[in-house]
């Protein structure tokens, strides 16, 4: 061997070795899979406080820094997390707070991370993450566009690390049976799904307001095209309410991605469609109207957005029997159903009743969890695709394997511009 190719490989080799994520080394300074997971959190608004809940409950877990671009949100949080943290005995440590995510993704004894971000910063960051070796959280929808959806899928993909979606009615018991029994045939062939999740995206109109000075503006419009300050798009910490950002363009989706993440995602499940999709989209005859887009499985399932008398709630009617679920009832005809056991010989979908423990189960075995990356992009894919047949106003044909419409405007819908130096 030549003395140049030998320094070659040689150099290549210690490359090679160090670039192996610190999580799967055992040994002294370093954490072995099953260790503590170091976690950091971005975003802490309102529904960051429900995920503190459900991780602190997680003992492998361990909450280290948090992330966001409003003072006392970011405050609030992380007295919540300290004390959480010690009433279960885990630590009495502050959480170490930061005003930009990139500073966070630096700290490399922060193992993963959780993303509760308004839906238009979820891309930006979770590819950041990965670049960074980090294992995401990301809560749903996954992104604001397909495009993104899928450069977050190819960045997990690439550097290897285990991303769970938080559309977390997949780890819930009443979605799990009615699923299970949908895709086992207990209805027959399912024909019609209806399903109830409000209405879709709109524009936002809504006026400027004085920017607080405990709020970050410029950076909580981030990658999106710049607006004024509202305190209904980032409401003060004193506001209990919802933040309404969910609701307009440039920011979210409207209920069509904010519910239709969950709903939608349990009739991709349940009629095996995490690797696919629905072929057609065909919006209402009436113009701007709200409801009664219908959207066609190749096998001919028909989903309709209806109100069909219960909010945020599915509707599967098969050839032999129909099934009513939501989070809080599952109803069946024959009735029967609802406390049938499967037999050996049915089809068992993924078990999790646990969403942030299974997690935490798959980081440890390096596994994909039970609403894997792909999963949620197919689903957050289908919520955007009905918002755009919903704007266009015409029938639209989707190839779920290219990703791809039939019509050039729906195409070009499918990313959207990147504002200053923010790129994927």
């Amino acid at each position: 061997m030549k003395r140049r190719d030998f320094i070659d490989i040689g150099l290549k080799s210690a490359v090679a070795f160090t670039i192996v994520p610190r999580r799967v080394l055992g040994g002294n300074g370093f954490l072995a899979p099953s260790d503590k997971i170091q976690m950091g959190f971005i975003g802490v608004g309102k529904q960051s406080l429900n995920l503190l809940h459900g991780l602190n409950g997680c003992p492998e877990v361990v909450i280290q820094a948090a992330c966001d671009v409003d003072d006392k949100k970011l405050d609030y949080f992380a007295q919540a997390a300290t004390t959480a943290q010690s009433t279960v005995g885990k630590s009495d440590s502050s959480i170490g707070k930061y005003r930009h995510f990139r500073e966070l993704l630096e700290l490399t004894s922060v193992d993963a991370v959780v993303i509760a971000t308004p839906d238009h910063w979820h891309a930006q960051i979770a590819v950041d993450a990965a670049k960074a070796k980090k294992d995401i959280y990301c809560e749903k929808p996954l992104a604001l566009t397909i495009a993104e959806g899928r450069a977050m899928v190819n960045a997990a993909r690439k550097y290897e690390v285990v991303f769970q979606t938080g559309s977390m009615q997949r780890s819930s018991f009443n979605f799990r049976h009615a699923a299970e029994l949908v895709y086992n045939g207990y209805i027959g062939d399912v024909k019609e799904i209806n399903v109830s999740v409000g209405e879709p995206v709109r524009q936002c109109d809504l006026p400027s307001f004085p920017i607080p000075d405990y709020l970050d503006w410029d950076m909580w419009i981030g990658p999106s095209l710049y607006r004024g300050y509202h305190p209904i798009l980032s409401p003060p910490i004193e506001d209990d309410k919802w933040a309404w950002w969910r609701g307009y363009r440039d920011f979210g989706g409207g209920y069509i991605t904010d519910w239709g993440a969950h709903m939608f995602d349990i009739i991709q499940w349940a009629l095996g469609m995490d690797n696919s999709g629905p072929v057609q989209f065909i919006p209402p005859k009436v113009p701007q109207a709200e409801k009664g887009l219908t959207y066609i499985y190749e096998q001919g399932a028909r989903v309709n957005h209806v109100d069909w008398g219960e909010p945020n709630a599915i509707q599967f009617i098969g050839t032999d029997g129909t099934i009513e679920v939501s989070r809080s009832f599952l109803k069946t005809i024959p009735t029967t159903l609802v406390t049938h056991n499967l037999t050996a010989n049915d089809k068992r979908l993924y078990y999790s009743d646990n969403h942030y423990q299974d997690w935490v189960k798959a980081i440890q075995c390096r596994s994909k969890p039970i609403c894997d990356v792909e999963i949620g992009q197919r689903t957050s894919t289908v919520c955007n695709a009905v918002n755009i047949a919903y704007e266009l106003q015409r029938k639209l044909r989707w190839d779920p394997v290219k990703e791809e419409f039939d019509d050039p405007f729906a195409n070009m819908m499918r990313s959207r511009p990147y504002r200053g130096d923010w790129s994927l």
